[in-house]
């Protein structure tokens, strides 16, 4: 997901502590290539925007919202704006909010308590393919998935080669692009180019659905 040429990424935030998204706003204002285009105390505010035809790139969620809480939204969001990134910014760190939110789509989940500065992070991570989450949150994650029965899936099932399996088990470990390029010793380039293979191959769209269906059905 990429700006246009010579804009900023357009963030919209779905919060309604005032106080809070007042210092979401300023962080994310005062980063280069970002701007919070849209601050909505509601989801149903951010859904009469979307149908004005105003699309953000990324969207940071709260979850206990008057009217429709921010899980409950997320479907809704996907069809709305689907090529929005969404995460997840709560107080909420309960395996229950945590599983659904991934499952129903959620791009990263990161908790209020991890401090304003770790959003504009997130973002930067969120736009460059990862999955960020808080530590404790992925270790809840990755906990859920493999209490789950597994299914018969298998590298050779759906054709993985070695290096593919090496990228998905990386992205699994909460790494983006860059680092698994790094840890790899391959281009950022090769690395986009295995990733879009292992979403192909799993028949998912995106990091974090191609990192649950592995886990699920214990691929890695």
């Amino acid at each position: 997901m990429t700006a246009a040429r010579g804009q900023a990424f357009r963030i919209w935030l779905v919060e309604d502590n005032t106080v809070f998204s007042t210092g979401v706003r300023r962080v994310i204002d005062a980063l280069d290539g970002m701007s919070c285009t849209g601050s909505f105390q509601s989801v149903e505010q951010a859904f009469a925007n979307l149908a004005k035809g105003e699309v953000p790139d990324v969207i940071l969620l709260d979850v206990q919202l008057p009217g429709i809480d921010g899980i409950t939204a997320l479907g809704t969001f996907k069809v709305q704006a689907p090529l929005a990134k969404i995460i997840i910014l709560t107080v909420f760190d309960d395996t229950e909010k945590i599983f659904r939110a991934v499952c129903a789509g959620a791009s990263g989940y990161i908790l209020k308590s991890s401090g304003i500065g770790r959003i504009g992070e997130a973002i930067r991570q969120v736009m460059d393919g990862g999955a960020p989450m808080t530590p404790g949150v992925a270790r809840k994650v990755l906990d859920e998935f493999a209490a789950i029965s597994p299914g018969t899936g298998a590298p050779n099932e759906y054709n993985l080669t070695p290096r593919e399996c090496d990228i998905l088990r990386l992205m699994a470990d909460g790494m983006v692009k860059k680092e698994i390029g790094e840890a790899l010793g391959i281009s950022l380039n090769t690395v986009s180019t295995h990733m879009q293979r292992v979403y192909d191959k799993l028949h998912v769209k995106t990091n974090t659905g191609a990192v649950a269906k592995a886990l699920r059905e214990r691929i890695i």
